[in-house]
């Protein structure tokens, strides 16, 4: 077994992943006319709930700041709409249209789509293990 902690192999591996990743979904997903970020928004609000900012921008990786242009093209393609938070006046809350919905279905299908095809021949414990070091390294930005 090799070990390759702090070789910087993972990191980049995973970065050319995400560009992999990245470009087969804007192909697969072409006819939304949608940008990665855009895609990236609408996955994580398809479960349906509404989300505030800071939580949407921590669920899909993102800074508030940057969210907010995206939350603006989105908001603009009738896609999500901002509504003030009644617990919280200076915060918005963030929930699908209805063609939204629709949206974020087909983006989630994409997206379910590539991994049952990229996926088939990755065993569960890779999977896991997978799982084990995203979490890792997404706790060191924490």
């Amino acid at each position: 077994m090799v070990d390759n902690r702090g070789s910087g192999d993972i990191v980049a591996a995973l970065h050319q992943a995400t560009h992999a990743t990245v470009h087969a979904l804007a192909a697969r997903l072409s006819h939304l006319e949608l940008t990665a970020s855009e895609q990236n928004v609408l996955a994580v609000l398809s479960a349906g709930q509404v989300r505030a900012v800071g939580e949407l921008a921590a669920a899909a990786g993102t800074r508030p700041t940057t969210l907010t242009s995206v939350l603006d093209r989105l908001e603009r393609k009738g896609l999500v709409v901002r509504e003030l938070d009644p617990a919280d006046r200076r915060s918005f809350l963030i929930a699908l249209t209805p063609a939204g919905r629709r949206t974020a279905a087909a983006v989630r299908a994409g997206v379910a789509e590539l991994e049952t095809s990229a996926l088939g021949s990755v065993t569960s414990a890779q999977i896991a293990g997978f799982r084990a070091v995203t979490r890792a390294l997404t706790e060191v930005h924490r």
